[in-house]
This record gives C-alpha cells, structure tokens and sequence, in this order.
C-alpha cells in the first residue's frame, strides 16, 4: 500500500531523529534488562524494548513507505502485551495458569 511518495524534508528528518532516539532508548533499556536489580525491573525493561521495536517498526514503515512493517508492529505489540501480561502475573502470584 502505496501512500505517499515523497516525504517533505522536515518529515523525513523527524523520523529519522526518532529512529536514533528510539534505538538509542531501547539501548539503555536492554541495559536495564541485563544489570536489573530487581526481576520487575527486567519486565519493565523487556516491555520497554517491546514498545520500542514496534516505535522502530512503524517509523521505518513511514521512512520506506511499505505497509508490511504496520502489520509487523501489530503483531509485536500484540505479542509485547500479552507477554508483558504474562510475567506480571508470574511475577506477582508465581504461577500464570491456575
């Protein structure tokens, strides 16, 4: 699906910085993952990382102009929340199925 063809240079700029923060704020989330003291911690990190690659997805959906990536990034989001869903209620009740 073919929206627009040419980004105007102030849109291309705004998607382009908001990859960099994007990539850059998922860095330091993965840092949060991996050094976390606590485990809720890491799932606030990992759902962190979740949102940020759906973010990541759906600019560089913007930036090439293909509609695959929104699809893509509904799925992450919908795969993200249900994780994230997850090992709260393991987290907080140890068993997620009872």
């Amino acid at each position: 699906m073919s929206v627009a063809t040419e980004l105007p240079g102030f849109l291309s700029l705004a998607i382009t910085v908001g990859l960099v923060v994007a990539s850059g704020v998922t860095l330091l989330a993965g840092y949060r993952v991996i050094f976390g003291p606590t485990t809720p911690d890491r799932v606030v990190g990992l759902d962190t990382i979740a949102t940020n690659v759906v973010a990541i997805a759906i600019l560089f959906a913007l930036q090439t102009d293909d509609g695959f990536f929104i699809d893509v990034s509904l799925v992450l989001a919908i795969i993200g929340f249900i994780s994230t869903i997850a090992v709260a209620r393991y987290v907080s009740e140890g068993d997620i199925i009872e």
